[in-house]
């Protein structure tokens, strides 16, 4: 959160009194002066104190397998959304999901209270890889695997960046594969796969950037670890 927000959240500052604070270096970020108000702070990285005082807020930060059926939106008045998952005391003001899964894919979505860490992940210019597991209804080939490294072009002219095809298992029926992408259009990887004349038959994002979805069952959801959320700093201070 830009730190100008969190001190007027936190200690209803006016505009006036914000600029007197930070002009005359009563604003520091573990225990270096800040002058820059447009700052992206966070709780679990960084000690705010303002005029001496220590400033406490607190960003949500969880990691969910969404299931299937399951929508990432905050509202839906048709279908549940991930946040029907979440226990009554998790669902905070600001919580929201950092880009979109669609219905029937599976997978790690990140959900925080983290605006700009979003805006961050998800900004094109920071090529954030997402890698996911896909089943399909064909057998995949080296063919395949140089098409997505060269860049899929869609029924259009629409172009992909260049992309990692992983073979895992390879049928006449049914091949199974992982894909590493970073970007993020719409239906990405069901599209790229129909332009080699595949359908996707599943779909499950494994990791996003440093995070990773592992052993966490489908459904369930857990807190970001120490670890975790200190690779995701320099996306928190990106924007600096």
């Amino acid at each position: 959160m830009r730190i100008d927000k969190v001190i007027e959240t936190q200690l209803h500052t006016s505009r006036k009194e914000m600029k007197r604070l930070f002009a005359k270096g009563l604003v520091q970020i573990d225990g270096e002066i800040m002058r820059n108000q447009s700052f992206n702070v966070d709780s679990h990285l960084h000690c705010l104190t303002v005029d001496g005082q220590v400033v406490e807020w607190y960003e949500r930060y969880w990691l969910m397998n969404k299931p299937a059926g399951y929508v990432t939106a905050n509202h839906d008045k048709v279908v549940p959304t991930i946040f029907d998952l979440f226990a009554t005391d998790d669902l905070v003001a600001g919580l929201y999901a950092v880009g979109r899964l669609d219905r029937d894919t599976e997978g790690l979505v990140l959900v925080t209270t983290n605006g700009p860490l979003g805006y961050q992940l998800l900004h094109p210019t920071k090529k954030v890889d997402k890698k996911y597991s896909v089943r399909v209804n064909a057998r995949l080939t080296e063919k395949d695997v140089q098409a997505f490294s060269e860049g899929i072009v869609f029924h259009g002219g629409t172009r992909c960046l260049p992309a990692q095809l992983l073979l895992k298992s390879c049928h006449d029926q049914e091949s199974e594969a992982e894909v590493v992408l970073s970007e993020g259009k719409f239906h990405q990887v069901k599209k790229m796969f129909l332009a080699c004349g595949k359908k996707v038959t599943f779909l499950k994002r494994i990791s996003f950037g440093p995070l990773e979805l592992k052993t966490l069952p489908v459904g369930e959801y857990r807190s970001l670890t120490k670890h975790e959320l200190e690779a995701l700093r320099p996306f928190m201070e990106g924007g600096n």
